[in-house]
């Protein structure tokens, strides 16, 4: 693709408005079109999309913002809503595309760079231009989160996608002015392999990538004892996860899960119950401030990458935990 120009984000929402990750890629997207002297466009897509969300969209940073909104939209088809892109990328010619790295952000932004015949760099934790070349520098981590690489993409556009916390927003201005455009597709909607049967909403309350506290469950955790990590959490206002073994037998649904096939966290405090330290959980926690580790194993891997490790048996550390963070709070 040839003369393009623009930072494009892909912009998810939720209840509230846009997304904590979408408001972070505006303050990249800013970043990088600051550097190459570019507008920030800003795409949502779906059906019934509120102007609020549009508008919000300008205040954290977008020049234009395009608004795709489409009956066969409403739920999320990676076939529909990839095609979709295809078509507002192939009119308005963005030199730079980002996604967060969300579910969705995973899905699409591959899809995306097949099609338009690029290339894509996923897990970015920081951008900027190359100001020899003009081009974007993305870094990732690399080998478990142990070492960072340096990607260049040399086609057009540069699709990345980026990592919860790891790029400062922009403060929200509502003074600021920008373009809302309704974008007219003009496209039949392919048939799709797959269609929504069903909704459930996911319980309220804190997300992980949100959190600034997690606890992390661990295979050696008992379901029973789920509800003494949930009372951790709760004290500390934080959120709880799990790692992959404790998802694949039913202890908590799939989104509690942290690791390289689950959701990366960037708490500022991250207490491990009974995790051993797999390598591909290890690299969704790394981004973490504080790491704590509470395992029986005084060999277990994860206390090699914790701040701090306590050896035992969790039955007995956590109620210990509970108790004293409970007579801290009741001095506050």
């Amino acid at each position: 693709m040839t003369d393009t120009k623009g930072i494009l984000i892909y912009c998810e929402t939720q209840e509230a408005g846009l997304t904590p990750i979408t408001i972070e890629q505006l303050g990249a997207g800013w970043k990088l079109a600051t550097q190459l002297g570019e507008e920030v466009l800003a795409v949502l897509v779906g059906s019934g999309i509120d102007e609020k969300s549009a508008h919000e969209c300008i205040y954290y940073g977008a020049d234009k913002v395009y608004v795709i909104d489409r009956e066969p939209l409403e739920s999320y088809s990676p076939e529909l809503y990839s095609k979709a892109l295809e078509t507002l990328i192939g009119r308005i010619k963005p030199s730079v595309v980002l996604f967060g790295q969300t579910t969705v952000g995973r899905d699409l932004a591959p899809r995306l760079a097949y099609k338009l015949n690029t290339g894509v760099t996923l897990d970015c934790v920081d951008l900027t231009i190359d100001p020899s070349s003009r081009l974007m520098l993305q870094t990732k981590p690399v080998y478990g989160g142990k070492a960072y690489g340096v990607y260049v993409c040399e086609s057009k556009p540069q699709i990345v996608t980026i990592r919860p916390k790891s790029f400062p927003p922009m403060e929200k201005n509502e003074s600021r002015k920008g373009e809302i455009i309704y974008f007219d597709l003009e496209m039949d909607f392919p048939s799709t392999r797959a269609k929504v049967v069903s909704r459930e909403k996911e319980k309220a309350g804190i997300q992980l990538e949100a959190a600034k506290v997690v606890i992390c469950a661990g295979r050696g955790v008992a379901r029973d004892d789920l509800d003494l990590l949930r009372e951790l959490a709760n004290l500390f206002n934080g959120a709880l996860g799990c790692t992959r073994p404790v998802c694949d037998d039913g202890r908590l649904p799939p989104q509690h899960q942290i690791g390289l096939t689950g959701k990366i966290v960037n708490p500022d405090l991250y207490i491990g119950i009974a995790v051993s330290g797999a390598t591909q959980h290890l690299a969704g926690i790394m981004g973490s401030k504080l790491i704590v580790a509470v395992n029986k194993d005084p060999d277990a891997p994860i206390f090699r990458v914790a701040h701090y490790g306590i050896v035992g048996d969790y039955r007995e550390i956590v109620p210990v935990i509970i108790k004293k963070c409970k007579e801290l709070k009741a001095k506050m």
